[in-house]
């Protein structure tokens, strides 16, 4: 039950999805996600215990989000995350708990992860090739990634989405094949355009292959590709069906943002919500959890602050001259909580 009537800022967008950072860390380094030799973490005093985890969640949930993803970094860094997940999954009010992983453990996890009531996963996965995950990602784990999203469907685990972000001259080759990867075993696919955000400190106009680029490619490969009819106005993702049915998405928050529908927030894994991935500064919401604030008064806090949202951070980022990265690693090593892997995408 939610705390009064529907909590909207001031764009009218409703606070619905809560995407829960568990953790930093993460055992890849992403070209376009961590692509520095070396980090700063959070200090390990202050990450959020499940208690405090569970307990802002539960705030969240009374105030209207209905949807909580999990996110890192990677989240099955993350120490007995199943048990946290217990604790969301009986959150009253929660309708969808999910989460998004690199798959490299979910081979170990997956079961234990569906019995304790999570029920969608998206995995991210940039490459069907060995060698290119390596250089990608700097690690020789693709056998792992692929072994994990088995894994997956054996624990029961249906509805499963498969990330890609499409880099040109990188991976943008394998579009198609991606799409027959996900095909084959029941995965939606879904092609995210590179971003400007977080750490992604290399990232050029140039390397991104827009919505409107892929959907030519694969209709010259396919025959005509339509949107699909029941849309969620919600979804970070637009998706399509080829001739035969299948399904596909595309995050295009690069060319065409989505800002106006957006009812997304995110709380990092030592307690700073931010409204808008490319939000300069978040709130501390574990400052007060700590000092002893009530659910009430943490209640007010997110609402006021919800209230006078009117984040636009995409579209204006995509109306910006001369657009570069958003943040050079002088920035980034000043302010972790800037970070991707941070923040959680």
């Amino acid at each position: 039950m939610t705390l009064g009537p529907v909590l909207r800022d001031r764009l009218e967008r409703p606070l619905g999805s809560l995407r829960l950072s568990v953790t930093d860390r993460c055992n890849l380094r992403c070209s376009y996600c961590m692509p520095e030799d070396s980090y700063i973490w959070l200090p390990r005093a202050s990450i959020l215990t499940f208690e405090e985890t569970a307990r802002l969640a539960g705030v969240f949930v009374r105030l209207g989000a209905t949807k909580i993803r999990l996110t890192g970094g990677e989240p099955l860094l993350r120490h007995e995350l199943p048990n946290l997940v217990g604790r969301l999954a009986g959150i009253p009010g929660l309708s969808e708990l999910a989460m998004t992983t690199n798959a490299l453990l979910l081979a170990r996890f997956a079961g234990d992860l569906r019995r304790q009531g999570l029920r969608r996963i998206t995995v991210s996965l940039d490459t069907l090739r060995p060698e290119r995950f390596r250089t990608m990602t700097r690690a020789d784990r693709h056998a792992e990634a692929l072994a994990g999203i088995a894994a997956a469907a054996a624990a029961g685990f249906r509805g499963t989405k498969l990330n890609a972000v499409v880099v040109r001259g990188v991976n943008d080759d394998e579009i198609a094949d991606l799409l027959e990867f996900g095909r084959e075993r029941g995965l939606e696919v879904r092609f995210v355009e590179y971003m400007d955000v977080g750490g992604a400190t290399r990232w050029a106009g140039d390397l991104v292959v827009s919505r409107r680029e892929m959907l030519a490619r694969l209709a010259a490969r396919y025959g005509p590709v339509v949107p699909v009819s029941d849309q969620d106005p919600r979804a970070p993702a637009e998706r399509f069906a080829l001739p035969d049915g299948t399904t596909f998405g595309i995050i295009a928050s690069t060319t065409e943002p989505f800002c106006r529908t957006c009812d997304r927030s995110r709380l990092t894994a030592d307690g700073m919500w931010f409204l808008c991935l490319y939000a300069a500064e978040g709130i501390s919401l574990r400052d007060p959890l700590r000092e002893g604030a009530t659910d009430e008064e943490l209640a007010v806090l997110i609402r006021q602050r919800w209230a006078a949202r009117a984040d636009r951070g995409a579209e204006e980022r995509a109306g910006a001259a001369d657009r570069a990265a958003l943040y050079q690693v002088d920035r980034l090593r000043r302010d972790p909580h800037k970070e991707m892997h941070t923040r959680g995408g």
